[in-house]
């Protein structure tokens, strides 16, 4: 084979330029990858095809015919190219991601970040949510006195104050949010009050004191409102 191509392969590996009629066929339109089977003499005894769907098959026969005779000065029977169609093919890295952000946009309200920090008053704290919903973003601030009891009130407060503005076609209230022990451990206990159209709940949620008592509390709330806030989410 003779001819030219953007890629020029070592002659030394690749003796029948295998690997350069290869190359030249994955650049033509709608041709995915291409394989090609010489005889020990060299001689191209078949050429297999993957090619995207949609695209007639005699017409990928024909570019292969001409781009192979006027790039390699190579002419090949078509009875020897085998054309396999596909539907979309796409890298794993991006149907990975693809699903990932399909299980994201099937959730509630989603956590962003959580920021505690001193206040300019002294004892005090300032509490900074971030969650996000549908695509829309919001944080919001609360300040607190610097006790663990106020500290999970605080951060509460602050979701629930998120959530509010997130959530343009219902409101809801902060109850209460305390810490509970139970098996051992401690837990963020919240009661936030759902207002939708005529109906108000008292919704509860939970969450285990891992990283800090601040962090518990926000995911109790997005516990107690979740399923509340999914059942009002527009089809």
């Amino acid at each position: 084979m003779t001819g030219y191509s953007p890629q020029q392969p070592d002659p030394a590996t690749d003796p029948w330029g295998v690997r350069r009629a290869e190359n030249l066929l994955t650049s033509l339109e709608g041709i995915l990858s291409a394989r090609v089977v010489t005889t020990p003499l060299g001689e191209v005894s078949e050429v297999h095809i993957l090619a995207q769907a949609g695209l007639p098959a005699k017409q990928l026969v024909r570019n292969i015919e001409s781009a192979l005779l006027a790039q390699l000065g190579l002419k090949i029977d078509h009875r020897k190219i085998s054309i396999a169609q596909t539907a979309e093919v796409r890298p794993i890295e991006l149907l990975e991601r693809d699903a990932v952000r399909e299980r994201v946009l099937q959730r509630g309200v989603l956590f962003e970040s959580l920021q505690v920090s001193p206040s300019r008053r002294h004892h005090r704290i300032m509490i900074t949510v971030t969650l996000s919903y549908r695509g829309q973003t919001e944080t919001a601030e609360e300040e607190s006195s610097d006790t663990p009891r106020s500290r999970v009130e605080g951060a509460a407060k602050a979701s629930v104050a998120v959530l509010d503005r997130l959530l343009t076609d219902s409101s809801i209230a902060l109850e209460g949010a305390r810490i509970v022990e139970a098996f051992d451990r401690q837990f963020a206990f919240v009661g936030v009050q759902g207002l939708g159209g005529r109906e108000t709940l008292l919704l509860t949620g939970t969450a285990a004191i891992k990283e800090s008592a601040e962090r518990a509390a926000v995911f109790a709330v997005l516990d107690a409102t979740n399923r509340w806030t999914e059942a009002r989410r527009p089809s």
